[in-house]
């Protein structure tokens, strides 16, 4: 079990965090969970579900989770991240169903020094991955500069 309430961890205020929990990480690794109800932000009633590519922001937002739980162990400030691209998104399903508990798995496969990140990430509903992913993203070391430079 984690340590830490999801949003102590990403970035986001409700109802933007997409994300249920944080239920473990270490140095390269997370696992965190999403519960598919119809209160849930993108729940189509037309599809009973939340469509496949929300799993993009499952993703990511598991990312930014495992960062800053791995942050706020050495006393750090959450900080933010910018999702740079996904490669390789497959969905075996179109939708994640109503009452289907997702396990999203994000392993960090390396960081460059200039804050670019790769993850190898999937999306299981129990034994089954209903989504394998290649996620691309970028923590500089001070987010509001970068943003500001990127506005002018």
């Amino acid at each position: 079990m984690a340590k830490y309430a999801i949003e102590d961890v990403v970035p986001h205020d409700h109802p933007m965090i997409l994300i249920d929990s944080i239920q473990s990480y270490a140095e390269t690794t997370a696992v965190c969970q999403v519960k598919i109800t119809e209160s849930v932000n993108f729940y189509d009633k037309q599809l009973n579900g939340v469509p496949a590519y929300v799993g993009v922001e499952y993703m990511a937002q598991s990312i930014a989770a495992f960062a800053n739980a791995n942050e706020r162990d050495q006393g750090k400030e959450v900080a933010l991240g910018f999702l740079v691209s996904s490669r390789k998104y497959k969905a075996s399903e179109p939708v994640f169903k109503l009452g289907e508990e997702l396990t999203v798995n994000v392993e960090r496969l390396y960081k460059e020094d200039n804050g670019l990140s790769v993850f190898d990430c999937q999306i299981l509903v129990g034994e089954q991955v209903r989504v394998d992913a290649t996620i691309n993203v970028f923590q500089p070391d001070e987010p509001e500069a970068f943003i500001k430079e990127q506005t002018k």
